[in-house]
């Protein structure tokens, strides 16, 4: 059930409310992806490399297989103008509205590092939806200049294991900004699949940009702070939770949900992912408890 950036369908008309269940489903799969990618890079820290080849596998199929699934159902890329107008007011909200509200919220919880670092993406998103904004001006007036700004391309950092940093309202904020982040990466690779092929490859070029930096740096920091990655039995046993939440509970509610609406093709897909969320399950468990010394190194410094 793998799809292509820029593989179309035939619209399907769905409900409201399994709509909202494909986008949340596509938060989901994208912080897997994400999460997924750093206990990978732990498990290699700690010499562990078949359980890190099984989270990189597992993380290629919640963004290839299942992100993209879903994205390709809900038809998610549109046109490029379209997908910018898109761009453009996800980055304007979290620029002015979600991130100085978690900013504010941070210093009440004397989280004073979170509050810097929601307040430095602030400005970073702002950045974004001018680049953006600049880019869809130049699609829509022929006479503009098409030398917009397309940023530089972040490379991928480790995240450091360690506990959570922050206490009271903020590790929930965290929690949703690391889900929009990884949301929003996945997303504009998608919408630079689509600017590449219309023959646009400026645009999929700042696409590609923001994307690494919602990803590579966003998310990155976000995760330090939430205390993410753990010791590797620890990430397994929180991909286990994870995806037996999913396999169990989530998709199953999707799933009957849409069926209860009619929608007879998204009840299959949400399904199908339910069961493959399972599979991962499994696999998880069979490494879970498995993984010797159950120490890993924060900071570091050794920690059980």
């Amino acid at each position: 059930m793998a799809y292509a950036a820029g593989d179309r369908r035939e619209p399907v008309s769905i409900s409201p409310a399994t709509q909202a269940d494909a986008v949340a489903a596509m938060h989901g799969e994208a912080y897997a992806y994400a999460a997924y990618r750093a206990y990978a890079a732990q498990a290699a820290d700690d010499n562990l490399e078949t359980v890190a080849k099984l989270f990189r596998k597992t993380a290629s199929q919640e963004r290839y297989d299942h992100f993209a699934g879903l994205a390709r159902f809900t038809d998610l890329v549109g046109s490029d103008v379209d997908n910018l107008t898109d761009a453009i007011a996800g980055e304007r909200y979290e620029a002015t509205v979600m991130y100085p509200a978690f900013a504010r919220q941070a210093q009440r919880d004397g989280c004073t590092a979170a509050a810097e670092v929601f307040t430095e993406l602030s400005g970073d998103e702002k950045h974004h939806a001018q680049r953006f904004a600049a880019a869809r001006d130049a699609l829509t007036d022929p006479g503009a200049d098409q030398q917009f700004p397309v940023g530089e391309r972040i490379p991928a950092a480790p995240i450091p294991a360690g506990s959570p940093r922050c206490t009271g309202q903020t590790p929930a904020n965290l929690d949703s900004a690391m889900h929009g982040e990884a949301f929003a990466s996945l997303k504009y690779a998608l919408y630079a699949g689509h600017a590449q092929l219309a023959g646009h490859p400026r645009l999929a070029r700042l696409f590609r940009a923001a994307r690494s930096q919602e990803l590579n740096e966003h998310f990155a920091e976000e995760a330090a702070l939430a205390g993410l990655v753990r010791s590797t039995d620890e990430n397994l046993r929180t991909a286990v939770a994870g995806e037996q939440q999913e396999a169990t509970t989530t998709y199953p509610a999707y799933r009957d949900r849409a069926a209860q609406h009619g929608d007879s093709d998204a009840a299959q897909l949400f399904n199908e992912l339910a069961q493959d969320e399972a599979v991962h399950a499994s696999r998880f468990a069979c490494l879970s408890g498995s993984v010797p010394g159950r120490h890993t190194h924060v900071h570091g410094q050794p920690q059980s």
